[in-house]
């Protein structure tokens, strides 16, 4: 090979190099302005359902009380009253809870233990359950978009967990295997009724929403529960392909 071809050759493959660079950091541009959307547009949603919903709600609890207050205290309408209030206030905490999650970041630092972990501030320092988080094998972070997915997954069934259970115990399960990844949230709780898991009926456990962004991603999620026996929710993940790199 002459001193010119040698050039020609080294210029192309340098050329060659120069547009996979730009290719990735386009590509991780894009990532990046995909989130910063998805983020507003979280927030546009949470503001639209503040100032719709939630603010109906409360205008509604608020006339129903006043109502409460005039009715006489054995008229056989309180104990029905009583109930629709408790009613709108389970739904005014569980949007609550929903426009916090619309309008927090998606992964703090783009980890999954740190961001599960931190549910725990958001409830009372006396709260009966204890949370824990363990963490098996070697700790990856998968590209965001996934990585996101498996978070909202597994907060709602943790949070589902603290919130409705009545459990002492509470752990996060997080574990990297070389093919998989696998959250498990388990707790010594109530446990669910058979009936709303198999139908789904009863909303506020989410079981349908955890379902949907799970298929979004390719992912699998397990309920197992028995009355007085507790619950386990598994969700399970192939990474082959998902895994962030450098």
């Amino acid at each position: 090979m002459t001193w010119e071809n040698g050039s020609k050759v080294f210029a192309e493959c340098v050329h060659k190099g120069l547009l996979r660079q730009d290719r990735g950091k386009t590509s991780r541009g894009w990532g990046a302005l995909l989130r910063q959307a998805r983020h507003k547009e979280r927030l546009r949603i949470a503001r639209e359902l503040h100032d719709t919903l939630l603010q109906g709600f409360l205008s509604a609890s608020m006339q129903l009380r006043l109502v409460d207050e005039w009715l006489p205290a054995d008229s056989p309408a309180k104990p029905i009253l009583r109930r629709a209030l408790d009613l709108i206030r389970k739904g005014l905490d569980e949007g609550r809870g929903a426009l916090l999650g619309l309008r927090s970041p998606a992964l703090p630092d783009n980890s999954l233990e740190k961001a599960l972990g931190d549910i725990r501030d958001d409830f009372a320092p006396g709260s009966r359950a204890r949370l824990r988080i363990v963490i098996l094998g070697e700790t990856r972070s998968l590209v965001p978009s996934v990585q996101e997915q498996i978070y909202w997954i597994a907060r709602e069934a943790l949070l589902n967990a603290l919130r409705h259970s009545a459990a002492s115990r509470v752990e996060a399960e997080i574990e990297y295997l070389p093919r998989k990844l696998r959250v498990v949230v388990r707790d010594d709780g109530a446990g669910i009724d058979p009936e709303a898991l198999r139908t789904g009926r009863n909303s506020h456990w989410g079981l349908t929403g955890m379902q949907e962004r799970a298929a979004s991603i390719g992912a699998k999620v397990r309920v197992w529960s028995k009355r007085g026996e507790g619950t386990e929710v598994e969700i399970s993940l192939p990474i082959h392909g998902l895994v962030k790199t450098a």
